[in-house]
């Protein structure tokens, strides 16, 4: 049996939970439930808010403006916060949606946008990207929703580098070894650290970034094939390779 029910309705929800505790929902939410969802009083929906674990709620009060929901028993305790973070060049508004549902879907738990020389946009909407993150949540049955850390330059990202945390950057200009075995040989010399991954612009890195990236002390510079992938794609494919040879795919 999956340890999930996916025929269930899940809405995140910034409120405690608890037995018993009530929780109003928001006008976004209110007309998502009513009009959406159509859940009338006495329905049942999944909640969760990052931190007290996912639960059963009946809706109690159903009306225009309020939906009301009392919260019944647990489903799943909470988990910890993935330790990996997904660092990345912002992409314009689509292509940059889709990259953070992808992120989060592949157990990212902090998304970091990190501004290059060749990066194409410098506007990230916080909010937007918070908003993503919240519905790949709902619809895949995390529990924990990622951090969002500011935007940062890179030369700045690693000068306050910690020297503990390995950091994997994909180079399009790096020699075409195999990805997995890379990834494993790293692990095996240096032991399982905490894990970033990065992935550049468009553009790729250019030679001054390069250097500056392969001078930090725990660093892994790699490959993903013979293809030039776009940034999105790339971002999937990393983290793929990332969780089955060094993450939580190895159970």
């Amino acid at each position: 049996m999956s340890r999930y029910d996916f025929s269930a309705e899940r809405l995140y929800v910034n409120a405690p939970l608890a037995v018993a505790a009530l929780v109003e929902l928001d006008q976004v939410q209110t007309n998502y439930v009513r009009n959406v969802l159509r859940l009338n009083e006495g329905a049942v929906i999944l909640v969760f808010n990052g931190r007290d674990g996912e639960w059963k709620a009946a809706v109690t009060a159903s009306r225009r403006k309020l939906v009301i929901l009392t919260v019944k028993e647990m489903t799943r305790a909470q988990e910890p916060r993935p330790d990996l973070r997904y660092l990345f060049a912002p992409l314009k508004h689509a292509r940059q949606d889709y990259m953070v549902e992808k992120a989060v879907e592949m157990g990212a738990g902090l998304l970091g946008p990190v501004l290059t020389r060749r990066t194409q946009t410098h506007r990230i909407n916080g909010e937007r990207m918070r908003a993503h993150t919240i519905e790949a949540a709902e619809q895949c049955g995390i529990l924990t929703i990622p951090d969002i850390a500011p935007a940062i330059k890179l030369d700045a990202l690693l000068d306050t580098w910690d020297k503990d945390r390995l950091l994997i950057f994909c180079d399009e200009d790096a020699p075409s070894d195999d990805p997995v075995t890379a990834l494993r040989q790293r692990a095996g010399a240096k032991g399982h650290a905490p894990l970033a991954v990065l992935i550049g612009p468009e553009g790729g890195f250019d030679a001054a970034e390069r250097e500056a990236l392969l001078s930090l002390p725990q660093v892994l510079r790699l490959s993903l094939g013979p293809r030039i992938l776009r940034a999105d794609t790339a971002a999937v494919a990393a983290l793929a390779l990332l969780q089955a040879t060094l993450g939580d795919w190895q159970g």
